[in-house]
């Protein structure tokens, strides 16, 4: 992946100043929660999921480029990853987060290179 993971991608139907909140999160394998917060700064961009019982009320911050659709009418977010990768992707600190680009750098790097899915 060479565009910028932090970048909205143009395919994934993203309209400046939509309120993501409240939408439902899907990986490519099932739901994984509900849009808690969401920014949409330049070179910036994130969600963060509360994924409720499904990781122990963890939340987790996604990185704009691996959405690659928004559904306004559903309320849904796709993203193109699987329940397995989010649930393994460093996890969200809000301290960190709010001003250590070394966290966003970590947390951009494990998305930018998605692990293969295991052979089943």
């Amino acid at each position: 992946m060479d565009e910028n993971v932090w970048v909205y991608r143009p395919v994934a139907a993203y309209q400046s100043g939509m309120d993501l909140t409240g939408f439902k999160v899907e990986a490519s394998d099932g739901s994984i929660g509900k849009v808690d917060k969401h920014s949409e700064d330049v070179g910036a961009a994130y969600i963060v999921v509360d994924t409720g019982a499904w990781i122990f009320g963890k939340e987790v911050l996604l990185p704009a480029g691996i959405i690659v659709r928004v559904d306004p009418k559903e309320k849904k977010i796709y993203v193109d990853r699987t329940k397995d990768q989010i649930k393994n992707a460093p996890e969200f600190d809000k301290e960190k987060h709010l001003g250590n680009p070394d966290y966003h750098q970590q947390v951009g790097t494990y998305y930018a290179h998605p692990r293969p899915r295991p052979m089943m």
